[in-house]
């Protein structure tokens, strides 16, 4: 498993332990880990975002910490909040952490978020230009999310 995998699994533990909220110091957890200090802030900005249903928290300092909370949101709302964020353009592995966040919340089923995934891959859009690939699985995933939306 790779460390960035192993970092997430555990602030996600984290998380489930405390009910949806888990708090520490970035130079613990990388001390815990066996990482630097730059790798769980990478994780952190990458992987714990409000598009990906969390808030993330920080104080600097001695008595600094990072506290990340998971967004409590019924189905819809967060069905729409992605929609409204998703912009113009997305890339392939960003649209799979949507995927995966929202089958890990139940909010689709995996075999709904493997269709989706399907449909918006790199080889299911091999026919248009690489350019502009982005941009057309940025809308086929708002009308997917929209109508997973019409039908909760």
């Amino acid at each position: 498993m790779r460390m960035t995998d192993s970092v997430v699994n555990y602030i996600l533990s984290l998380l489930e332990s405390e009910h949806g909220c888990a708090e520490f110091r970035r130079n613990e957890l990388a001390e815990t880990m066996g990482c630097v200090p730059s790798q769980i802030s990478y994780v952190i900005s990458s992987r714990f975002t409000p598009e990906q249903g969390y808030l993330v928290e920080s104080r600097r300092g001695g008595g600094g910490y990072i506290r990340i909370t998971r967004i409590q949101r019924d189905a819809p709302t967060l069905l729409m909040h992605l929609v409204n964020s998703i912009g113009e353009s997305l890339d392939g592995a960003s649209a799979g952490v949507i995927l995966r966040n929202l089958a890990e919340r139940k909010v689709l089923s995996l075999r709904d978020a493997h269709l989706m995934a399907a449909a918006i891959s790199d080889r299911a859009l091999a026919s248009v230009p690489q350019e502009q690939r982005d941009t057309l699985r940025a809308g086929i995933l708002k009308n997917l999310l929209m109508a997973a939306y019409s039908a909760t």
